[in-house]
């Protein structure tokens, strides 16, 4: 078994340089579908999500090229292309139901496993359904894949979100750009990731409106054409950044984080002592350095451009060694709390009273096991172990490698004591002081 091991009491100085968002780059990989031919995309992160993405997508015919170092992903799409994503890549990675929109569009049939991924709650289906139902898609459930088919093609509609959901919004953007006549998205997600989606889109030749509001106008077109494309920025790593950084007492320059993406973010940070100066080329993040510590400060999750639920895993680690008490509340997925006996292991006073965890600040916290459920709550357990008393070893390291691109070597070039380390099962962590 690896796990991460940390050793608490380091201050982070120096800087890392934020790759393109996760969370943008599949769904640009799955929109490549749509367009045959070579599809380039720039600076993508080296991750194992984007791995199992380009192997999906090589089972559905395309010729995928993965060039890590140089951060770069080639997708070749060939005239005709597969339809069945298979539940042994799917339930792996819940971004691979991204792929509907676009061979629903496409090829006219898809059949999409139900798909898997984080346990951070339920995130159904139903405003995806609902959509392409809309559209004219002809949608139903069978032995456990989603199987859509457009026999006479996709036509434009009316479409209300009754939630704006960027997965439901962004599947549905990439059906109705080669859908018949026009189609309105209405509270339509806007988080830049979205954004992103619908800048590549309209570079491969689609029409679309109302960029970055909640209502998109999309003018279908008979065919798109491949393209080039450099990812956006990732706000959540850089917000992940920013948070160690605050709540270790550093000093980091985050490179390439986008101030405008980050807006509640950082205010939230300002408000709690920790200095955000932006610079020619992302922000400097100052925490406050030992003994002075950070303020409690109130957080709630929202949709863009409200405070991202990926971030709150960080915000209750900040609580946890700030001055005075916080609450934190979830209010997009109700199993995003299973992050918190973790760090409560770690002697942070928390108590969960529904959708809220109310959060009261001590000097530091103290050195143990741990075990991620998913991406965010396992790199925000070992921001928790930089400040803690002792040796935090945190396991599931699996799910790191999904969303983060070598984040333990960046950790230790700006001073932590951190490495990946092999555990035979059954085995403890030697204990911390005291």
């Amino acid at each position: 078994m690896e796990v991460v091991r940390v050793e608490g009491g380091a201050r982070l100085e120096g800087e890392v340089t934020v790759p393109g968002a996760k969370n943008s780059a599949l769904k640009l990989m799955a929109a490549a579908l749509l367009a045959p031919g070579g599809t380039v995309l720039h600076d993508v992160p080296d991750i194992l999500d984007v791995t199992i993405m380009a192997e999906l997508l090589r089972r559905l015919g395309c010729r995928v090229e993965q060039d890590a170092p140089a951060r770069r992903v080639a997708v070749d799409v060939p005239e005709q292309v597969g339809h069945r994503a298979d539940y042994e890549l799917v339930r792996a990675m819940r971004a691979s139901i991204s792929v509907l929109g676009p061979l629903l569009a496409r090829v006219g049939e898809v059949d999409v496993a139900l798909p898997g991924g984080d346990a951070i709650g339920s995130r159904g289906l139903d405003l995806h359904v609902d959509g392409l139902r809309q559209l004219g898609a002809e949608v139903d459930v069978a032995h456990g894949y989603l199987v859509a088919r457009a026999p006479r093609g996709l036509r434009g509609a009316l479409v209300p979100l009754a939630f704006p959901s960027v997965g439901a919004t962004e599947n549905l953007l990439t059906a109705a750009v080669l859908a018949e006549g026009t189609t309105v998205l209405d509270n339509a997600a806007r988080e830049p990731e979205v954004v992103d989606l619908a800048r590549m889109l309209s570079a491969m030749g689609a029409r679309i409106e109302g960029v970055g509001t909640s209502q998109l106008r999309v003018e279908g077109v008979a065919r798109l054409r491949p393209v080039q494309h450099r990812v956006v920025p990732d706000r959540i790593v850089a917000g992940t950044w920013a948070y160690a950084a605050a709540a270790a007492g550093g000093d980091v320059h985050v490179r390439g984080a986008r101030a405008e993406h980050l807006g509640l973010v950082l205010d939230k940070l300002t408000l709690a002592g920790v200095e955000v100066v932006p610079t020619g080329d992302g922000l400097r993040v100052l925490g406050p350095r030992p003994p002075r510590r950070p303020r409690a400060v109130d957080v709630a999750t929202l949709p863009y451009p409200g405070f991202p639920t990926d971030l709150q895993p960080f915000a209750l680690v900040l609580g946890a060694v700030s001055e005075g008490s916080a609450v934190v509340t979830e209010n997009l997925f109700e199993a995003r709390f299973r992050f918190v006996p973790e760090i409560a292991r770690l002697g942070a006073d928390v108590r969960v009273e529904g959708h809220h965890v109310l959060v009261r600040g001590r000097p530091a916290l103290s050195g143990a096991p741990v075990e991620a459920s998913d991406i965010r709550a396992g790199a925000a357990l070992v921001v928790a172990g930089l400040v803690a008393d002792g040796v935090t070893e945190v396991s599931g390291v699996q799910h790191l490698d999904r969303g983060y691109d070598a984040f333990v070597p960046q950790l230790a070039a700006l001073g932590a004591r951190v490495e990946r380390v092999q555990r035979s099962p059954g085995s403890l962590p030697l204990p911390g002081p005291g």
